[in-house]
């Protein structure tokens, strides 16, 4: 089929639903300069060992390892600005058929296309919390003094670097949220996945739960996912030009 009908069958899909729920992946976020983590020959991960660099026992016991990997990414996300697909979504929740997204993603590019309703399940950079005291701090200016200077952030209290409020490899996601996520996804009659490859669980399992409750399923994501069977759309192209011609094709933009 081509591209031009997948986009045709996916915005009729949208137009027909009443509750979208989406979850995004960092491939939403590669066309605004941010690499993601698992694709062949540019990924992150092609690089390092995770559990070498983003471990909780990496920071534990080695925070400035942790804080050496994640400077570049740090400032590449600070430079970042939202893509057409993060405006396309946004305009989808002033709707109101758009009920939330999930996103993998810890850039926040989601809030600031102006998106209200995000469920960050890997967390973000913007806090950082003291692994002593546990007081959190907003950690915005010293990120930007980290990624300018070097200087690593510390609690203001005690003194000890903080973590920021990522979720790192065996760190659990923050439960409050992740239940706010599941329930999202259980409850939409449509779930639209961008930029995905479905690999980290248990955000990778959020699909599932939707489609055993009888949601359609979306999948826009340029590598294979588990779920592409299943999917009633699936479409393997850049999620910066196809969601706004998406959202056109169902009639919910003008873009």
């Amino acid at each position: 089929m081509k591209l031009s009908d997948l986009i045709a069958r996916a915005g009729q899909l949208l137009h027909q639903a009443q509750a979208v729920v989406v979850l995004s992946g960092a491939g939403l976020s590669t066309p605004s300069g941010i690499p993601d983590f698992r694709s062949p020959g540019s990924g992150l991960w092609e690089r390092v060992d995770p559990f070498e660099v983003a471990s909780l026992t990496t920071f534990r016991h080695h925070p400035e390892r942790f804080y050496q990997w994640v400077r570049p990414l740090a400032a590449r996300i600070l430079a970042a600005k939202p893509n057409a697909a993060h405006y396309t979504l946004a305009q989808l929740e002033a709707t109101g058929k758009l009920r939330a997204v999930i996103t993998q993603n810890i850039d926040r590019l989601h809030q600031r296309a102006g998106q209200r309703v995000v469920y960050e399940i890997h967390g973000s950079l913007d806090t950082a919390t003291c692994g002593c005291c546990y007081r959190r701090f907003e950690a915005a200016e010293m990120m930007l003094a980290f990624i300018q200077e070097g200087t690593l952030p510390r609690c203001l209290h005690c003194g000890l670097i903080l973590k920021p409020d990522v979720i790192l490899m065996e760190e659990q996601l923050p439960h409050r949220v992740f239940e706010h996520a599941r329930n999202a996804a259980r409850q939409c009659d449509l779930m639209l996945v961008v930029g995905s490859s479905l690999e980290v669980m248990p955000a990778a399992g959020l699909p599932l739960e939707a489609l055993n409750r009888g949601a359609r399923l979306i999948l826009v994501n340029y590598g294979a996912t588990y779920l592409d069977e299943r999917a009633d759309v699936l479409i393997q192209a850049d999620v910066a030009e196809v969601l706004p011609q998406m959202a056109k094709a169902a009639g919910l933009t003008d873009a």
